[in-house]
């Protein structure tokens, strides 16, 4: 009886350790690098009054959800910086970009950490940063972020691991007279951008990854 009771209480330990981390998180569609429009004289009469905004570090984060077979674990990279811009007449006419110093990842164990920074994973002393550079936005959106309705689609160009790749996912963008702010949670394929390391053959990484930020920039000044 009492192999019977261990038996169960290690089967049920594994499955709580094998549980989705990506169960109910949108796929974003990864595709070829996209080429940003530019600007129009038409663009520049209809919006006036277009506001380049700095995005607000100590208010925006840029965090992830990686697992292997037997567990899950949530990084974060502590320094980004970036821009937002504003077409207050047009938000799809908006833009965003923003710059992560991957060095300024952060996760625990320690150990973790440090072979997440190697050249098994995200290489930082080959690959220092990631950026994204919106594409497009347009309003409506499919998915949901944390349980809410998505209100926009956002397009754009994620460069991480030295590799460019078109993404789409959906987002949460409000424009208030005080500040703008975007937020989303999308899932990639690390393996999209070159991030290829198995893990260990008893142990192996899932190649599913949760990507969630939330920027915010201030409006007037």
């Amino acid at each position: 009886m009492t192999k019977i009771i261990t038996l169960l209480a290690s089967v049920a330990l594994l499955l709580a350790a094998c549980e989705d981390h990506t169960e109910g998180v949108s796929s974003a569609e990864v595709g070829e690098a996209e080429t940003a429009p530019e600007a129009t004289e038409t663009t520049a009469e209809a919006s006036p009054r277009r506001e380049t905004l700095a995005i607000d570090r100590a208010r925006s984060s840029v965090g992830f959800t990686g697992a292997k077979v037997t567990e899950s674990h949530d990084g974060s990279f502590t320094e980004l910086d970036g821009s937002i811009e504003l077409d207050p007449q047009d938000t799809t006419a908006s833009a965003v970009r923003v710059t992560i110093q991957v060095g300024s990842l952060q996760i625990e164990p320690e150990r973790l950490r440090d072979h997440l920074k190697s050249a098994d994973l995200f290489d930082v002393a080959r690959f220092p940063t990631a950026t994204f550079e919106s594409t497009a936005i347009r309003a409506g959106g499919d998915g949901t972020v944390d349980n809410q309705p998505a209100t926009h689609t956002i397009t754009g160009n994620l460069t991480l691991h030295g590799e460019t790749r078109s993404v789409t996912f959906p987002a949460i963008v409000e424009v208030a007279s005080g500040q703008v702010s975007a937020r989303s949670e999308f899932t990639i394929d690390r393996k999209d951008f070159g991030i290829v390391y198995p893990g260990m053959p008893d142990d192996l990484i899932h190649d599913e990854v949760v990507i969630r930020f939330s920027v915010v920039a201030p409006r007037g000044g």
